[in-house]
């Protein structure tokens, strides 16, 4: 089970990690910095595999992966949210975090619920409320991002198998 956070619409980049924390490189450091200006204190309160669940508009703004990775450093497993931001939708799938569209489930979900997220089917179930919500599932392409820990190990693990079956990995795979 997975503990939910709910936090509101139009939350952007800079909300999640403020830009002057943009260099930092190790996660964990930038986990320490998650929602600071728009949550002091919150970063604290996050554990491994708990779930955000946002309303519209969520990670607008800046187009660096900070962003995601600082909440895959704080230990977020997944995103549910009304809608996102094309380019930070695109940069969770990059660093493998999972983000989720479901209104129903984000007009249902309060602070505290524990939820079980099952991404392949594309179902979420409530286990506070006994409610179950259902999402469009990735496509397959975007599972095994995902399931790689993102792109980058994606493509890796595709040149891996292509070496260690012969075939030759000439970039166009």
């Amino acid at each position: 089970m997975n503990r939910c956070w709910t936090l509101g619409d139009n939350i952007n980049t800079d909300d999640i990690t403020p830009h002057q924390y943009q260099g930092v490189t190790d996660l964990k450091e930038l986990a320490v910095h998650v929602f600071e200006n728009l949550k002091p204190g919150f970063a604290a309160q996050l554990k491994q595999g708990d779930i955000l669940v946002c309303g519209d508009n969520f990670g607008y703004g800046s187009s660096r992966e900070r962003a995601p990775q600082s909440l895959i450093g704080a230990g977020i497993e997944a995103i549910i949210a009304k809608s996102f931001a094309r380019i930070f939708y695109r940069n969770c799938i990059n660093v493998g975090l999972p983000v989720i569209t479901c209104i129903e489930a984000v007009d249902h979900i309060v602070d505290g619920d524990d939820i079980t997220l099952d991404i392949d089917q594309g179902i979420i179930e409530n286990v506070e409320k006994g409610a179950i919500y259902r999402f469009q599932p990735f496509p397959l392409f975007l599972q095994e991002i995902l399931s790689s820990g993102g792109l980058i190990h994606s493509l890796n693990k595709k040149r891996e198998r292509n070496l260690v079956g012969g075939g030759r990995c000439n970039g166009s795979d």
